[in-house]
């Protein structure tokens, strides 16, 4: 089955895989492990592994090829929300060494700030 990885660099993955498993568990089956600092996403179209480690949050996405990149934008896309402080960036690697999506925020900062 076709996949794609990310590594995303922080100082707190356990923190952004937690945030990540319990905002996508209204929609879809997600959980995450504190202990092992390990945590899976069941999408209609695929799966997606997040792992904890000391300096990085891995992320593992498996689909159809025509679901590749829905299911890199989905994880990327929320994913990058919940860290706009820290300006985390989601760059996708696909097994096929086809590009996969870059992620990041692309907001401009409010006016004062």
């Amino acid at each position: 089955m076709p996949r794609s990885e990310a590594r995303v660099r922080t100082d707190r993955p356990g923190r952004y895989g937690k945030q990540l498993a319990a905002h996508m568990s209204r929609k879809i089956q997600a959980d995450w492990s504190e202990e092992d600092g390990r945590g899976a996403l069941a999408f209609r179209a695929g799966t997606a592994t997040l792992v904890a480690e000391p300096d990085a949050l891995l992320l593992t996405v498996e689909g159809a090829a025509e679901d590749l990149a829905t299911l890199e934008d989905v994880v990327g896309r929320h994913l990058v929300r919940f860290g706009t402080r820290d300006e985390l960036v989601v760059e996708w690697h696909r097994d096929n060494g086809e590009p996969g999506l870059v992620h990041r925020n692309e907001e401009e900062p409010a006016e004062g700030q």
